[in-house]
């Protein structure tokens, strides 16, 4: 089966854009030139129009159309996923253990909650070749009768933890990265000294309204941790490392 028409119709455009046929500032053909174009309804050109508009290939000027965007030469989109940010696979995750507590400060804080509030707190290890190479927590605000299935937070991303009842396209997420050097908790975890800087990746999730739906850390050993980011205009296919 092929990709829906509004795709093909959105890679054509990028290919036109990315080859320098269409050039920064270039108007886009009208609405109604595209729809017999690629012999199409409107609503398709719209719904591609739509979709290199949110990734930034094109803007839109009330009144006078669409025109190619000026590419943002420091811009990159980040990938990133605790379960695939290891230099190589996982082999296993251990479940440490899933607790409800009293919030700390520095909890109340990122989740925007009430002291009274508790919270559900997860610890997880990522092991490699037999070691462990990465601690992940994640704090999720508790709510009577939420279920906690530990065998399905095993190897589950951040977002699919908190997604129970919420579509992920509904979820945003903030992203802080910094080097530190591992506490007491940290060292014993991951059996380090204090000499070995950990890379510390910040998650939080944010609902519709903005609102914090869930934060966490990941720690991870500098020698088996990397990022990926591609510029705005690159194909995910090309990777920076």
């Amino acid at each position: 089966m092929g990709s829906p028409i509004y795709l093909t119709i959105v890679e054509d455009m990028k290919q036109k854009i990315n080859a320098g046929e269409l050039k920064p500032g270039d108007m886009i053909k009208s609405e109604n030139t595209l729809c017999d174009d690629y012999n199409v309804s409107r609503m398709t050109v719209r719904k591609s129009l739509t979709v290199l508009a949110s990734e930034g290939y094109i803007y839109s000027v009330p009144g006078k159309g669409n025109f190619v965007n000026e590419p943002n030469q420091d811009k990159y989109i980040l990938y990133f996923n605790e379960m695939n940010s290891i230099e190589s696979s996982i082999e296993e995750t251990e479940l440490l253990d899933v607790n409800i507590v009293k919030p700390t400060l520095e909890i109340l804080f990122n989740l925007q909650i009430p002291e009274n509030k508790r919270v559900v707190v997860i610890r997880r290890i990522m092991i490699n070749d037999g070691d462990p190479v990465a601690y992940d927590i994640k704090y999720i605000p508790y709510y009577r009768g939420m279920p906690i299935v530990e065998k399905e937070i095993h190897y589950a991303t951040f977002p699919e933890i908190v997604a129970k009842k919420k579509s992920l396209f509904a979820i945003n997420k903030e992203l802080k990265i910094r080097v530190q050097r591992p506490d007491a908790e940290i060292k014993a975890v991951l059996n380090i000294e204090d000499t070995d800087p950990v890379m510390a990746i910040e998650q939080k999730l944010l609902d519709e309204n903005s609102k914090p739906i869930g934060w966490g850390v990941t720690y991870f050993i500098g020698d088996f941790f990397h990022l990926q980011a591609v510029s705005s205009f690159v194909d995910k296919s090309n990777n920076i490392y």
